[in-house]
């Protein structure tokens, strides 16, 4: 167990002053039972927001919901949380074979948020990509587990793709960020979201924080940790659901902080809304994670 210490700092700019609007933040870490405990968590707005509050979408996540007054040149949003986080179990690999996946899937009548039902199909985002599917295959194996097969695409995925965040947009779709062979993680992650789904493997989109550490004789800087990616995938009823990081190609640890989840980035988005301007914005973020104990 890992207990964390976070602070997120969301900042918009503008030059003139800005009409009125609605902004929903999904940054707040989960609840998930056996692997992430939130032991506290504020959030405030600077100047304060006179309407908000938070709710809980279908999937899941908390959601801030803010009334944004006209007249604003400035808007601060941010979070302090501690989150204990808890290391995953490392057990014996007792998904199906991928063959077998199908009729596993078949018997599954839940409906919920986690049923796996839901994340098989294309997506808003994510659309069936010929070229993705082709490259997901390629990395199976006759007899293969679907656990296996998920750490093969990831493996797989990070040695093509090369990290650039330059490269790409947050609209990037993924199969041109996979004819690229360059993105941040959003595109490592729905490019791989969709190589699983092509091979009938229901998979998620995951949004979190990454506790990053520095490299060694360096010291650590405040607000260098990031918002992250990564996936999760349906492994049939006895392994449940696995979750991958195709950007750093391992499964997600105690480093790896939930916030939500959805069949793509526009389910999860860290920011969506609407609001009236007539002049220029500007935005910016930083994330600080802390260790404060075991």
């Amino acid at each position: 167990m890992t207990l964390y210490a976070l602070r997120q700092t969301i900042r918009y700019t503008f030059n003139r002053p800005s009409g009125a609007g609605r902004q929903l933040f999904r940054v707040l870490p989960a609840d998930l039972p056996g692997r992430q405990t939130v032991r506290e968590a504020r959030y405030a707005f600077a100047p304060d927001m006179a309407e908000h509050g938070a709710f809980t979408d279908f999937f899941g996540t908390r959601v801030i919901e803010a009334a944004m007054s006209p007249g604003l040149t400035r808007l601060d949003l941010t979070l302090e949380a501690v989150v204990e986080r808890l290391a995953d179990s490392e057990g014996p690999d007792l998904s199906p074979p991928l063959e077998r996946l199908g009729a596993a899937l078949a018997a599954q009548r839940d409906v919920g948020p986690r049923a796996p039902h839901h994340f098989t199909r294309a997506s808003r985002r994510i659309a069936a990509a010929p070229a993705i599917a082709a490259f997901a295959r390629a990395q199976t194996a006759p007899g293969q587990t679907v656990r296996s097969c998920v750490q093969a695409l990831g493996q797989a995925l990070h040695a093509r793709m090369v990290f650039d965040a330059k490269a790409t947009q947050v609209d990037t779709a993924p199969e041109a960020a996979f004819a690229l062979g360059r993105g941040v993680c959003q595109d490592f992650a729905q490019i791989m979201v969709g190589g699983l789904r092509s091979l009938g493997v229901p998979a998620a989109y995951v949004a979190g924080y990454l506790r990053t550490l520095p490299p060694p004789g360096k010291p650590r800087l405040v607000g260098a940790d990031a918002m992250h990616a990564w996936v999760r995938a349906w492994a049939g009823e006895e392994m449940g659901w696995v979750d991958y990081d195709p950007t750093n190609a391992c499964f997600a640890g105690t480093d790896h902080i939930d916030v939500g989840f959805g069949r793509d980035y526009d389910d999860v988005a860290p920011v969506t809304g609407w609001l009236r301007l007539d002049g220029q914005q500007s935005g910016s973020h930083s994330v600080d994670i802390q260790s404060i104990g075991p």
